[in-house]
């Protein structure tokens, strides 16, 4: 827990630089980008976070790796900063909770939306912007299949769960006759 309180701190002091400066898009793209490369190369996140590895060695390969990027400048102090305060480790947790800052920030929410089966782009569109209404947001969609739904979706929104699965609605129809309730 303590982990993504310090992530958060991180996330939301970028997050007020980005927009004083008008760059926190430009934050979200360079954090996502040097977060996705270290997260997919384990010898390079070693490299940069494995205290039985020089300190210094570990702040050369950061600094190459910022200026081959190159990053900017208030991305290269962020970084340097994460890595002096030991939470370079943390980069992980700090995009996850830039990404939500910036989307706020934007008016943009997140969803996720699973169907037994492929939904047609027009269905898709109806889902989108009936979650647009209801949150004021401007929605993205990430659309997934999972066929042990059998019929219906499943629709994420931050913590809101809609579920209007078959297979939900048939386990509490069997909750109901467990109990011996009507029907």
């Amino acid at each position: 827990m303590k982990n993504l309180a310090i992530a958060r701190r991180y996330a939301n002091a970028l997050l007020l630089i980005g927009k004083q400066d008008g760059e926190a898009e430009t934050y979200r793209s360079e954090l996502t980008g040097i977060s996705n490369l270290i997260a997919q190369n384990r010898t390079l996140e070693q490299a940069i976070t494995n205290p039985l590895y020089n300190a210094g060695a570990r702040k050369g390969v950061l600094e190459t790796l910022i200026d081959r990027l190159g990053l900017s400048k208030v991305m290269r102090s962020f970084l340097l900063l994460l890595f002096d305060k030991g939470r370079i480790g943390f980069i992980d947790s700090i995009d996850e909770f830039y990404q939500n800052l910036a989307d706020e920030l934007k008016g943009v929410a997140r969803a996720t939306v699973t169907s037994a089966t492929e939904l047609s782009a027009d269905a898709v569109e109806k889902i989108r912007k009936g979650l647009s209404r209801r949150t004021g947001k401007e929605v993205i969609l990430e659309i997934k299949q999972d066929p042990g739904l059998i019929g219906g979706i499943v629709t994420r929104i931050g913590d809101l769960v809609l579920d209007g699965s078959i297979k939900t609605q048939l386990l509490g129809m069997r909750e109901s006759l467990k109990r011996g309730e009507g029907v």
